[in-house]
Formats: structure tokens, sequence, C-alpha cells
């Protein structure tokens, strides 16, 4: 998945790459003047920090009137990978200039002297310290003593909250300790978030179990997003490019591995020589090619076609970075591509069309009208098209109307069963933990936790991925999932109908997912199919062809 405006990719776009992060830009409480000037808290912490308190205490950067110390508790500067592979803190209790450039002098434009939270902090502390005595301490004899100030207000709904915090940190629930904090940032209560953070570290670790694995990731990129706001939270992570073939053969070893790809290119191949089974020429747009992995088998079945072969002719579509994870630009998949059809005595044409999806247009598509049969392939590349929701260009709709100008035989998508794009912050979350939750189970049962390659592979092929979704908005949120209901939806406005699959092809996928683990699961639903993990549909294809 990409968009070449941005150096990102995702897992099922074989172009993406991701480094575990080194060092997050510092953040506290007074930084986040970048949430829109304006700083809401919600006071769920503790009685005392109401909204007019710590609005009141809020340092500006526009003037510098007095000068404070701003001291936070559990709130470290730096999150980096210890050797075991957990993100730690540097320090547990650290002074934090108000400057988001880190400047020797604490000053901030609010009319105050003194302190500008330290006391509130300290009395936020003790209560704390004093609740957690009341959750886990061993005198279970303080929650009827009716002298208790925190025992007479157990019935509150902040205290139950505070109670099923405690619990699930006792118990070491990561699932729920990450929602919990998931919801603390959505509702900008950035105590009890860095709170929950720094018990997060403690949990979580890129080597462990699958959901602590993905809870290093996750909890990264609430850390990114709790530390900044708009393009500074992707700049904020300084993720470091792996060397170009050593992210091909991280992408290689996923491929291999889980048959998410093997899936996707199967199904729409099949829709694509069922198509053009009667045809001599053919024409494929391929708005996604990456490695031209796809069009490998493509070209070998239709050398073994009754009659001879058609006439092949690719327009691959790609942009840099996809040309960086190569270690080259597309003249790359033409010579491999041209190789094997000469290898198989099929008449070849490659054209390449460098660019990202935004910016194609009529012309770049190298179209022979009444001279050959068309097919568009869309695997794993709408996703990253803006829609109406991010720019009133909407490339998304516009590609799809432009496809459907272009009278094609047949049109083929591929895209991840989630549903992220337009929907708010933490309903967002759940959906990416369920998601990735699935996705990294997978992997575990292939690759073994002691398999040195695993890491490598969810590092550079799907934490960018998961970051992305959670801490980016706007036009930097490319990670844009829709699930295949809201995909139709688009594709009949565009004026197209449903292809349907033929039955050949599911049953060679069915044979194709007896080379892996039986949790895998095929689904065939109105017209698509289904590739999940246990009860989680991961990956949807289906074909489309143009109205009558």
């Amino acid at each position: 998945m990409q968009a070449s405006q941005h150096p990102r990719r995702s897992s099922m776009s074989n172009t993406l790459y991701y480094q575990p992060t080194q060092k997050i830009e510092d953040y506290s409480l007074p930084q986040f003047q970048t949430l829109d000037h304006q700083l809401h808290y919600n006071g769920n912490l503790a009685s005392q920090y109401s909204t007019q308190t710590f609005l009141g205490k809020y340092c500006t950067l526009e003037s510098s009137s007095a000068t404070v110390s701003c001291t936070f508790y559990n709130s470290p500067s730096t999150v980096s990978f210890s050797p075991n592979g957990s993100p730690m803190s540097q320090q547990e209790s650290q002074s934090y200039p108000i400057d988001p450039h880190h400047s020797p002098e604490n000053t901030c434009g609010s009319p105050i002297s003194g302190s500008c939270v330290t006391d509130d902090m300290n009395d936020f502390m003790h209560k704390l310290r004093e609740l957690e005595t009341v959750m886990l301490g061993p005198d279970s004899d303080i929650l009827d003593s009716s002298d208790n100030t925190l025992s007479s207000c157990k019935a509150s709904p902040d205290i139950d909250s505070w109670r099923q915090m405690m619990e699930a940190i006792h118990r070491r629930d990561l699932k729920q300790v990450l929602i919990t904090c998931a919801k603390a940032v959505s509702e900008n209560d950035f105590l009890t978030a860095q709170w929950l953070m720094s018990e997060l570290r403690q949990m979580v670790s890129v080597s462990g179990e699958p959901i602590q694995r993905l809870g290093a990731y996750m909890l990264e990129g609430l850390v990114a997003r709790l530390a900044a706001s708009g393009s500074s939270i992707c700049k904020s992570l300084r993720c470091k490019e792996p060397a170009s073939a050593e992210l091909l053969s991280h992408m290689h070893i996923l491929y291999e591995v889980c048959p998410y790809f093997k899936f996707g290119y199967m199904s729409a191949n099949g829709a694509i020589a069922e198509a053009m089974k009667d045809e001599n020429r053919v024409h494929i747009v391929d708005f996604q090619i990456a490695q031209g992995s796809q069009w490998i088998t493509l070209i070998q079945a239709f050398a073994a076609r009754p009659g001879g072969p058609p006439h092949i002719r690719i327009t691959g579509i790609d942009d840099s970075t996809s040309a960086y994870a190569r270690g080259g630009g597309l003249n790359i998949v033409g010579q491999k591509l041209s190789r094997l059809a000469e290898l198989f005595k099929v008449p070849f044409e490659f054209h390449a069309a460098a660019m990202s999806g935004c910016e194609v247009q009529l012309e770049n598509l190298g179209i022979r009208p009444g001279e050959e049969a068309l097919a568009v392939n869309f695997a794993f590349m709408l996703h990253h098209m803006p829609d109406e929701s991010v720019s009133t260009q909407n490339h998304r709709d516009r590609l799809l109307r432009l496809v459907k100008s272009l009278s094609p035989k047949v049109v083929t998508l591929v895209e991840q069963e989630s549903n992220t794009n337009t929907a708010a912050f933490f309903p967002r979350f759940l959906e990416t933990l369920d998601y990735y939750t699935a996705m990294f189970e997978s992997i575990d049962v292939t690759l073994p936790r002691e398999h040195k390659e695993r890491i490598n592979v969810e590092q550079h092929c799907l934490a960018r991925d998961v970051v992305n979704i959670i801490a980016c908005e706007g036009t930097e949120r490319v990670e844009r999932h829709e699930p295949l209901g809201k995909w139709k939806s688009r594709f009949r406005m565009a004026g197209f109908t449903p292809y349907p699959l033929s039955s050949v092809v599911n049953a060679t996928i069915k044979t194709l997912l007896q080379n892996y683990c039986d949790k895998y699961r095929l689904g065939e639903r109105d017209g698509a199919l289904y590739l999940g993990w246990m009860n989680r549909d991961l990956v949807a294809s289906c074909a489309w062809k143009c109205k009558n």
C-alpha cells in the first residue's frame, strides 16, 4: 500500500518499510499546544483536577512573562527498544521545557508565577498511590472503612473506571490496558494516558507473544499521537529506511509465509484469465505493480491456453518508494517479465508509468481503443487514495470513473477487509487492534518466535502501517481501509456491476490454503471471496465489469 507523496508502505503493497523508532520527540503536558492550540482536559483522573484548574495553569508559547518548572513524573522524554525488545523509558522523572525544541529556559506565556502544574501533579500522584492501595493492597478492610475518602466515593463512575484500570494492570491484561490508554488519549486525558503508557512499557515486547509484539507498535503509535499532531507525528518517529535488498528480503518472507498476497493475486488473475479467454490481444493496467510478482503465474497460464497465448501488454504504475524497495525503477519489472514471457513464448510488451495513483491521467495509460481487450487491476492500492473525507479531488472515486471511461472487460479489486478510513480515532484504534491481532497471530504460527527474521518482517512490513493508522490524521494518514461493502458502493456509483468469479478460482485457492495452517479460512459471499484467520476476515477480493 502506498502513496507517492509519503515515504511509507503497508503490509499489503509489497512496498513498505519500517525501522524501530530509536527516539520519540519529547512529550509532556504543556507541549500539546499543537492540538489546534486549544487544550481541553476532562478531569477524569482525580476530582481536584478540574478543567478550569488545568487551563488556568496551561503554558503557551506566545509570550514569556514567567519562568516556571513543569515537572511530570513517570512521563519519559524518550522511548526506545531495550535489548529484549521492550520499549523502555530512559528516565522516570524529568523536568520538561515548554519549548518544543527544548531550550534550556522553561518559559511560558501564562501570567502566573512559580510552578506550572507541579503542586497539582504531586497531589495527583499522592491520590494515585492511595487509589492503588485501595485497589491492590492486601488490607481489603480499607474498602469497608466509612472514614476512607476514596471508599466513600467507590460508587462513582470515576472510581469504578479506575478500579477496572488497576485490576487490568494487576492481571497484566495488555489488550485491556491498550484500550484504556487509547480511550484516555481520545478524551485528551493526558495524565492518565501517560501513566498507562508507563505501565504498558513493562508489558510489551517485539519478541514476545503476538499481542505483546503488536502492543509494542500500537504503544508507539499512541506515544506519537500524544506527542504531536499533523505532519510532525511521522517526522517525530524518525524511521530509518532499511537497505532496499533487506526490505525486499523481508517482503519476500511475508509473501511466502502468509497466503494473503497469493490469495489476492490468484483470485484477481483467475478473473482476468476468465474474461480474456477468447481475446488475442490483452492490455493489463496494474495500478500497483510493485515487484510484478502477480503476473508471473498469469503469463504462465496464458502460455498454456488452448489455441496459443494472446499478445500481452502490461502498463505498470508505481512510484518512487516502490522503486526504492526494488532497488531501481520500473525497468527492472519490465525486464523480469519480458524474460519470463520470452521463456514461455508469450508475445509481450511492458509500459512503465512511474507515478502515484493520485497523478494518473488518461494519457499515462497508453490505451489503444479497439485494438486490445482491457483489464484493470487494483490490488492493495485504492485504500491509499484520499477520498472525499480528505480531499475535494477525491482520487479514490476519480480513478474509478476514469477506468469506467475506458470500457474495460474486467476490473479486479483486492483490499484488506478493515474499516479505518473515516472512523474516529478510538473506534479506529479498536478496529486496528482486532485486525492486526489476527495478522500477528497468523505470522506467529508460521514463523516461530525465535526465528531471526520474524521481528524484521513485522517491523518493516506491518508496524509502519499500524503507527500511521493510530498516530496520523488528514493527508498524513495514508492507511485508510474500507470494508468491501463500501467499495461495492463506490464501484456501483462509478457505473460497474459485479463480475462473478469462476468456481475454478475458488477451488484453486482452497488447494493453495492446504499448504498453510488450518486456521485460515476461505469464504464466498455475494460474489466476493474472503480470506480470514479464524473468525476475522482479513482480505477481500472481487471483480467488476461495465454496465451494459
